[in-house]
């Protein structure tokens, strides 16, 4: 047994609660407050959208009244810019969880986020046929 285990299979790593086979002892709704939803805007953070610290973020004052989930998000995205999808991972949060708290960060002024671009839009398929057919001619 190791120095940090409770005895009945739980172990403290860091701050947060472990359990062996089971992960996080947090729930995903006490991480968010029971919210499913990021923020009164509810804005809508697609997967592949690309997150990154603010260049003007709030100061560190503010920084401390930030849960553990939205600082661990904070230093994901200080390290390399990040889809939602790959905080997720990284994060080892369920992706609604990783929304609502960057919902968070975003109203706070601590990130932005990079809308992905649109696919781009097919030619008409009739010039597709007249390019075929011009390409066949040569």
């Amino acid at each position: 047994m190791n120095d940090d285990s409770t005895g009945d299979g739980l172990s403290v790593t860091g701050s947060q609660w472990y359990d062996a086979e089971a992960g996080p002892l947090v729930r995903p709704y006490a991480m968010t407050g029971g919210r499913t939803k990021p923020g009164p805007s509810n804005v809508r953070f697609d997967l592949i959208a690309l997150v990154v610290v603010d260049d003007d973020p709030p100061g560190p004052a503010d920084e401390a009244l930030l849960g553990p989930e939205h600082r661990s998000l904070l230093t994901l995205c200080r390290a390399e810019t990040q889809s939602v999808a790959e905080l997720a991972a990284d994060a080892d949060l369920p992706v609604g969880v990783v929304r609502v708290l960057l919902g968070d960060l975003l109203e706070s002024g601590f990130v932005r986020v990079s809308r992905p671009v649109p696919p781009a839009q097919l030619p008409d398929e009739r010039i597709l046929r007249e390019v075929i057919d011009g390409l066949r001619a040569l």
